[in-house]
């Protein structure tokens, strides 16, 4: 049956963006193999960055959550890039690197993260179980509060 992850996302409610540009010297992702290494995604929505700073200090724990998963939904929109268009090809995810810029005393960095891990495994059941790291930072680009990155195995 094809379209099963597009249908899913029909289900969930949840429309994916245009794969986004680079906005500096690298590209947006690697395909080597079965594999597909997809560089760091921030929370863009409709194209805007609707929330900055630091979680902990003017950014709360809701909302950083809410940012990991648009950082999900800009990985998916790159993986659907590399697959050309067929989300199908997805055989698992295999691991997501997650960065929370957070105040010093911060430490729910994983529960902000999980924002994306469980929109993933909400997608793709049990392919979508992955490995991962969240960590705190002092800042990141754009001073957005999260960013993550993606790797993943598809079809050859």
């Amino acid at each position: 049956m094809a379209n099963i992850i597009e249908q899913r996302l029909k289900e969930l409610n949840i429309q994916l963006d245009e794969a986004s540009v680079p906005a500096g010297s690298y590209v947006p992702y690697v395909v080597t193999n079965n594999l597909v290494f997809i560089s760091g995604q921030l929370p863009f929505i409709n194209g805007e960055l609707t929330i900055k700073g630091r979680v902990g200090e003017n950014v709360t724990i809701d909302d950083a959550i809410k940012m990991s998963e648009a950082c999900a939904k800009a990985l998916l929109s790159q993986l659907k890039a590399a697959c050309n268009g067929n989300l199908d090809k997805v055989k698992k995810v295999v691991k997501l690197g997650g960065f929370v810029a957070s105040s010093s005393d911060f430490t729910d960095q994983p529960k902000v993260i999980n924002g994306a891990s469980d929109l993933i495994v909400n997608i793709f059941g049990d392919k979508g179980k992955h490995a991962r790291f969240a960590v705190g930072v002092a800042a990141l680009p754009l001073n957005v509060p999260v960013e993550i990155d993606g790797v993943f195995e598809i079809e050859e």
